[in-house]
Formats: structure tokens, sequence, C-alpha cells
């Protein structure tokens, strides 16, 4: 991960509310409830759903990606347009870190066979999710890939 990326997660970690409800009082289990979620967002990815990730993300969601920072406003137009094809993609070797009752951050590695606007997305990738519980609901709040080697 890019330190600036770091730098995002940290901001975010830090302003997140904290909460009396342990991850561990999760129904599920908070990690399945999260690793079901970011699969979704990968169906959704490439269904073009801009609509999941207007609900998805939280409205002070920010995305670190290869071509630089993101918010939510782009991120849902994004999705939801044309210009990106995702033929294929695989997610795989989930960990979670429960900073609070209220704030979790999922990593795992990702591959995928994507172009956006004629141009092959880099693959694979680490990728750093970062949820924050709000009004009871998990929201995505930041997002950075960072591209692995072979």
């Amino acid at each position: 991960m890019r330190k600036t990326g770091w730098a995002v997660l940290a901001a975010v970690v830090a302003l997140s509310a904290t909460g009396t409800r342990s991850a561990a009082q999760e129904p599920g289990g908070l990690k399945e409830v999260l690793v079901a979620r970011e699969r979704q967002s990968w169906e959704a990815w490439k269904g073009r759903d801009g609509k999941f990730f207007q609900e998805f993300l939280s409205d002070d969601h920010v995305e670190v990606g290869f071509n630089g920072r993101t918010n939510k406003t782009s991120v849902v137009a994004g999705v939801g347009s044309p210009v990106c094809v995702v033929k294929s993609y695989a997610v795989d070797r989930f960990e979670l870190t429960a900073f609070d009752a209220n704030t979790a951050l999922l990593t795992y590695h990702a591959e995928q066979d994507t172009t956006c606007g004629g141009r092959l997305v880099p693959s694979p990738v680490w990728v750093s999710s970062l949820y924050v519980r709000r009004d009871g609901k998990w929201l995505n709040a930041a997002y950075q890939q960072t591209q692995t080697a072979r």
C-alpha cells in the first residue's frame, strides 16, 4: 500500500465513532458479514450496479486507486458507466482486523480480468477495505488496491 493510502486509512480509523457492541457479537460473525458485503461489491462492480455502491459506500468514502484519490460520487458514477468491463474476478485470503465495535479493516487478495477505457486494470492486487458501522449498518469508508508481483 502506498504511504498516502495508509495515511487516509489511519485518518478514517481515528475519526470513526466508538460503540458498545463488540465485533464478536455481530450476527454471523463480523468477518463473515464483511466478506459477504465485499463479495457483493465485486458482483456489483462486474454488473455495473452503481445503485449498490450508492448504498454500500459511506458518504465520506475515500478510494485511492491507480489513478489517484476519488470519492463516493465518482465511484458510483464510474461503476454505473460502460467505461469498465469486468470479464472475471477472484477474491480470497480474507483477513479481518477489528479496531473497535464500529471500525474494521478487511484485507484480501484479488485478481481480475478487467479493462477500463480500453486499458487493462492491474492485477493481481492486495486490497484494504475499511468499514465503519453507522446507524447499525456497515458501510465502506475507504478502499485501496496495491498491485502485487505474480
